[in-house]
């Protein structure tokens, strides 16, 4: 099954055996509420690390039986992070998700070097899915969120993670644009030097699972008009499903664009731990965080 929309998401994670979520610091009303609609859903079984009497509060207003989640009681933010991944360490949850918890002491939990959750060597990578009205299909994105200046192994880590997100959800042959400010080949400008090397690497069989080109802008990465009138072919000008920016900046601004300003939904979730981690912005909807919930559980080997 071919995923197009993230509501399609959904009937392909219910295929599959459902995975245990533990999510760090759930005391927020978006937190509860999507985590409990994935319950409902049949996605997820759920543990709570949160303050129990605030949780329940928060139950209680939003008609949320609290009976469907698994609690472990917890009310200093940083030490719900930490318990939540030794939940995780423990084999007690496939899936991480972030609460209320702010970034920095999540990913410190997940980063801590005796108790988190990276794997030696790992590359921690943020992996987002977005929807947009305008595009025909999904567009999967990275690093919009953690790595702020990726060097090039690390985008060689990203492309891949792109691309074993893009399987997952049933692209047999995903199509990566490298993106940079041109298409041109300018040597002096580093996204398009790494970009030439990366697409050079995917011709010769070292990253696998993918059609892989760049350096390519934006219009062409996503427009045909634009690749056709600049005579681009290659198999990803103007029809991209993944797009590699060269930094922070380039992703975040991109992503945040297609929600604020074009109408579009996201799911998004950290890669390269030892299980898939749902982060998402404290302010993101509830309809984010229900399609970081399935893309995640979605991701579990």
């Amino acid at each position: 099954m071919r995923v197009d929309k993230l509501d399609q998401l959904f009937d392909l994670v219910k295929s599959k055996p459902r995975r245990r979520l533990v999510a760090a610091f759930a005391n927020d009303a978006h937190t509860i509420e999507a985590v409990s609609l994935a319950v409902d859903r049949g996605i997820v079984d759920a543990t709570l690390v949160c303050d129990e009497p605030v949780m329940k509060k928060v139950c209680a207003e939003h008609n949320i039986d609290p009976g469907k989640f698994r609690i472990v009681q917890e009310a200093d933010e940083m030490k719900a992070a930490r318990r939540a991944v030794e939940l995780i360490n423990r084999g007690e949850g496939d899936v991480l998700m972030k609460g209320l918890v702010s970034t920095d002491k999540y990913m410190r939990a997940i980063l801590d070097k005796e108790n988190g959750l990276l794997p030696p060597k790992a590359v921690l990578s943020h992996v987002t899915v977005v929807e947009v009205p305008t595009y025909p299909k999904l567009l999967i994105v990275g690093d919009v969120a953690i790595i702020p200046a990726p060097d090039l192994n690390q985008k060689i880590a990203i492309v891949n993670y792109l691309i074993q997100t893009a399987h997952s959800l049933g692209i047999e042959k995903p199509k990566v644009a490298l993106n940079a400010a041109t298409e041109q080949m300018l040597a002096g400008m580093p996204a398009c030097v790494d970009a030439a090397i990366i697409s050079k690497m995917a011709d010769r069989g070292q990253i696998k699972g993918a059609i892989v080109d760049g350096p390519l802008a934006l219009d062409v990465a996503i427009d045909m008009e634009s690749a056709q009138i600049k005579k681009l072919g290659g198999g990803v000008a103007g029809d991209a499903d993944c797009i590699l920016f060269p930094n922070i900046e380039a992703g975040n601004v991109f992503f945040k664009s297609c929600t604020k300003l074009a109408n579009g939904e996201l799911g998004a979730m950290v890669m390269g731990a030892k299980v898939p981690c749902v982060l998402t912005s404290r302010g993101d909807s509830i309809k984010s965080k229900m399609y970081s919930i399935a893309l995640a559980a979605n991701a579990v080997k």
